[in-house]
């Protein structure tokens, strides 16, 4: 229990008289009174506070699960502890309500104010307090207590009590395009996520139907066959092959734990992009029929350690992506993607399409030379790069004396060899990408649609 507001007005109207009266004499009896009146009362409303206040009850309700930027309600029940019996215990004049949710999500709805107003029917039924919190980060997170500041009746004092309610909530990736489209075909994802149409090269793996046909098709399509049988000419048409397999290797590592902007030209770290846009595109690729896996690579702590999930089919595999994948950070530690390539080879049995992402560049092309002709052998490998936007910035500002020409110089030349080192990589078989984190999605899921219609895989 502290003081309040009011009780140190209080004791400063008493002091103010005590100082006056030194000089006017009458103005001494004033004091006196003052104080014979204003002392009992404090001590009463601290007893009555302290032993009859009823100290209530506060519940929490809030989803279990919530998306990253998009707000949500969390509702508060304040109750009477109280409710049954002879002895009803009084209330407090006022309610100031502290949820302390946590650190990584904002509202501004605190502190809450509860006045006698508000409380009247309280003993009718509880109180209900809802305000709005929007998560910043994905993760495990935990609501702990709830504070109540109590005033006595005439707010000489206040009584704060902690009321435990722990809560759980788990935040994803923001995904409300993803599940906007759930309901559409393949087709209406690519137009409303913006991603262009590729025209199909070549007739694909797989035998689909037949078809009567149509002026511009190829005449290397024709059943003679049909034709002959049927007497009109005959197309065969011809889909993706299903049922191959991907594998995303995230890396964790300080590679892409520097700022970017998303889809929104909000900052944030370059891995949530690249973990936002494997999912998109394991959502994709598991309604084209494939299997996905995902592992990471380049963490250290406990809680980001490095994960892997082996490749799965069925659209019942992206809620397993999601929950073991969620929560994933980067952190400022080393990585390697040789490790990571050295070990997916040991745990993959069948062909895979094998996407990388990370931010390659020139000092790795020793160590991965020693591994990318094994993969080659069996699988399709493609290496995501994120930009350095820094680096793009100094290359191409016009500089101002002789240190900024030498930066602008050396920025120049180490943007040309990670050039130079892609194109080698492309020489040997080894696909490569390299675009900024606000595009990675689009992209990604183009050249994935590109390679797939393309046959090589």
């Amino acid at each position: 229990m502290k003081p309040g507001p009011v009780l140190f007005t209080v004791i400063f109207v008493w002091f103010l008289l005590g100082t006056v009266s030194f000089f006017w004499d009458f103005f001494s009896l004033v004091w006196i009174i003052f104080a014979v009146i204003s002392l009992p009362l404090i001590i009463i409303d601290a007893l009555l506070l302290f032993f009859l206040v009823d100290r209530l009850s506060v519940t929490r309700e809030l989803p279990s699960s919530l998306a990253q930027g998009e707000s949500t309600w969390v509702k508060l029940t304040i109750a009477r502890e109280n409710n049954t019996g002879s002895l009803k215990k009084l209330l407090p004049a006022k309610i100031a309500i502290w949820d302390l949710y946590p650190s990584s999500m904002e509202t501004d709805a605190f502190p809450a104010i509860l006045d006698k107003k508000q409380l009247k029917f309280i003993n009718i039924e509880p109180c209900i307090f809802e305000y709005k919190l929007t998560p910043k980060e994905r993760g495990l997170w935990w609501f702990n207590e709830t504070e109540l500041l109590l005033s006595s009746f005439c707010r000489l004092w206040l009584l704060k009590r902690e009321h435990r309610s722990s809560n759980f909530v788990r935040t994803y990736p923001n995904f409300n395009k993803m599940k906007a489209a759930a309901q559409m075909d393949l087709k209406g994802i690519l137009e409303k996520s913006g991603l262009k149409n590729i025209r199909m090269r070549g007739h694909g793996l797989e035998f689909s139907s037949l078809r009567d046909y149509k002026e511009g098709d190829s005449i290397k399509a024709i059943d003679w066959r049909a034709t002959s049988r049927r007497q009109k000419v005959i197309i065969k048409e011809y889909q993706e092959e299903r049922d191959q397999q991907l594998l995303f290797l995230l890396d964790t590592g300080y590679r892409l734990h520097s700022w970017d902007t998303d889809h929104n030209n909000e900052k944030c770290l370059q891995f949530d992009n690249a973990l936002e846009a494997s999912l998109l595109l394991s959502w994709i690729s598991l309604k084209h029929g494939d299997s996905v896996g995902m592992g990471s690579f380049g963490s250290e702590s406990s809680n980001t350690q490095n994960r892997w999930l082996s490749p799965r089919k069925g659209l019942s595999t992206f809620p397993l992506l999601m929950n073991n994948f969620y929560d994933l950070q980067s952190s400022p530690s080393p990585s390697s993607p040789f490790s990571a390539l050295e070990e997916a080879l040991t745990k993959l049995k069948r062909r895979t399409f094998i996407i990388l992402i990370s931010n390659l560049r020139e000092e790795d092309n020793e160590s991965l030379s020693l591994i990318l002709k094994h993969i080659t052998k069996r699988h399709l490998l493609l290496f995501v790069s994120l930009r350095e936007k820094e680096s793009e910035l100094i290359a191409y500002r016009e500089p101002k004396g002789t240190e900024e020409a030498l930066e602008t110089a050396a920025a120049f030349s180490y943007m040309i060899s990670r050039r130079d080192l892609y194109r080698s990589w492309e020489h040997s078989g080894i696909l490569t990408m390299e675009c900024s984190g606000s595009n990675l999605s689009s992209a990604l899921i183009n050249r994935y649609l590109d390679i797939k219609r393309s046959g090589r895989l």
